[in-house]
């Protein structure tokens, strides 16, 4: 559910001028353009959540505009595949996120061309994932290291460099290349497919379309700084990209990545081409519009400095785990103060805290741990919960958030006493587990089951979708069932660093 009143971004706009600016880059190259997707195509929930109203599927439906000009070619690095990196939102790893991707895109109608293994050196798990996707009818091709990268052009632009690697055959003006997550190997992928290119005498393009950070917002603008909290493990900064105001005297901002690689890039791109590059800059290379669907500056400037301290959150909780390094959140840290935001700034951290506290108060936790949670709803109510030996502190927030929206008295019980006695027997004694609480994910199967005798279940049930968007924080971090109650339920769900148990394995017990 979407709250009309805090729209800052109008996609229609956004479609049209993007779909016009692509078409007029393609057309500048002999119809032949490979089109570079940074960020994620599908599921952009950081676009949506920095700029309210943006569809996180927006682009998708861009694609559609244009299904009769585009072929899709996936890429995933083999060391990614190897280290089974996970992406976070989905809490997939980066092999089950490409095969999601292709059933996701089959769904929108468009198929995918190809997938590319990058810098395949004959890893197990890279063969076996080729394997699997082979058998399934997918083209796949392999691409290794390439020679001579990134100091030798005149052997990355050969038959020993690019040329090594087969060519990925596409059949429409537009080929859209995309992956995963950064370090995909989507670069090297457009370069050596356009290395064959011309060689066969088509003179192609490349391009990219990444929607941050937007290029003609200033670098201290809040979507700007929220992009660098975002890729905060990558050390991105966004800069002003001087090779552009040099070259235009308009100013314009990019990312450092993309400013260090500009002079190798136009190099290589001026060796496979055999003439003077085009682009003058790195912004040149990209056809992003997003600034075009802005109308509300203040409100999505405030969605940014949220999802600032939401990144936060996730830094610190990635630092607890040993996930990242100190100086990761140290620079969020740096970020944090950059844009004077705190925690407390997020409306839903002191009242979770605030629940924790009441718990311990009534003396009910689970191995001497307090939790708190709580949720702000669309229209700005704040509802907490906390754990009990009987329950996880969200999934007492959740019981009592439908409750609320349902307009159900607060005493009355949606769970049965006999299915609660059930579940917990199942987990003691069946199961021999430790933990008997309920946690989100048993909490919502007991409250459909409870549904079907309850009505008051029942309606709490119906109003289940009405937390979607809504904002969660938790005092301790979630375990594994709460997590994946929450991500079914689609909050934007942050917590403190502190464990929920004084157990070194959290997991099924």
């Amino acid at each position: 559910m979407e709250d009309t009143n805090h729209i800052g971004f109008d996609n229609e706009k956004y479609l049209r001028e993007q779909t016009s600016a692509i078409l007029d880059r393609v057309s500048r190259f002999n119809h032949k353009l490979y089109l570079e997707f940074g960020g994620k195509i599908l599921y952009d929930y950081h676009a949506a959540r920095v700029l309210p109203g943006f569809d996180p599927n927006v682009k998708m439906r861009l694609l559609q505009k244009l299904e009769d000009k585009i072929d899709v070619v996936l890429c995933i690095h083999a060391g990614d595949i190897e280290r089974k990196k996970v992406r976070a939102d989905f809490g997939i790893t980066y092999d089950v996120d490409a095969l999601k991707t292709i059933d996701d895109f089959r769904g929108w109608g468009i198929d995918v061309t190809a997938v590319v293994i990058t810098r395949y050196q004959e890893q197990s798990p890279a063969k076996a994932f080729k394997n699997k996707l082979a058998l399934r009818g997918i083209k796949v091709y392999l691409h290794y290291p390439t020679k001579g990268y990134p100091t030798d052009v005149d052997l990355i632009v050969s038959d020993q460099g690019y040329g090594a690697n087969e060519y990925i055959k596409t059949a429409n003006p537009i080929v859209i290349v995309t992956g995963p997550g950064p370090g995909s190997g989507k670069l090297a992928t457009c370069l050596c497919n356009l290395y064959h290119e011309y060689k066969n005498g088509i003179k192609a393009g490349y391009a990219k379309f990444e929607t941050f950070p937007i290029w003609d917002l200033p670098a201290s603008h809040k979507v700007n700084i929220a992009y660098e909290a975002a890729t905060v493990d990558l050390k991105d900064k966004v800069l002003v990209d001087e090779y552009h105001v040099n070259a235009y005297n308009v100013k314009a901002v990019n990312y450092n990545r993309d400013l260090e690689a500009f002079h190798l890039l136009k190099r290589i791109l001026e060796k496979i081409t055999g003439s003077e590059s085009m682009y003058q800059s790195p912004t040149d290379m990209g056809v992003n519009r997003a600034s075009a669907g802005i109308i509300d500056d203040k409100i999505i400037s405030e969605a940014a400095h949220q999802e600032v301290i939401r990144r936060y959150f996730r830094c610190a909780v990635e630092y607890v785990m040993g996930l990242v390094e100190k100086d990761t959140l140290n620079q969020i840290t740096h970020i944090m103060n950059k844009i004077g935001a705190k925690v407390e700034d997020r409306h839903v951290v002191l009242p979770a805290r605030k629940a924790a506290k009441d718990a311990e108060l009534c003396g009910k936790g689970n191995e001497g741990i307090f939790c708190g949670a709580a949720i702000e709803l669309h229209d700005g109510t704040i509802i907490t919960g906390k754990n009990s030996p009987l329950m996880h502190a969200s999934s007492s927030l959740v019981l009592n958030a439908t409750k609320h929206l349902a307009g159900i008295p607060d005493i009355m019980y949606l769970l049965p006493e006999n299915i609660i006695d059930s579940v917990t027997y199942l987990k003691k004694n069946i199961l021999t587990g430790k933990m008997v609480s309920l946690d989100v994910d048993e909490t919502l199967i007991a409250l459909g089951i409870s549904a079907l005798s309850n009505p008051a279940a029942k309606m709490a049930l119906e109003n289940l979708k009405l937390l979607r968007g809504c904002e969660v924080h938790l005092t301790h971090i979630p375990t594994p069932g709460d997590e994946a109650g929450w991500r079914k339920l689609k909050v934007n769900l942050t917590c403190d660093p502190e464990f929920s148990s004084k157990s070194l394995f959290v997991g099924d017990k």
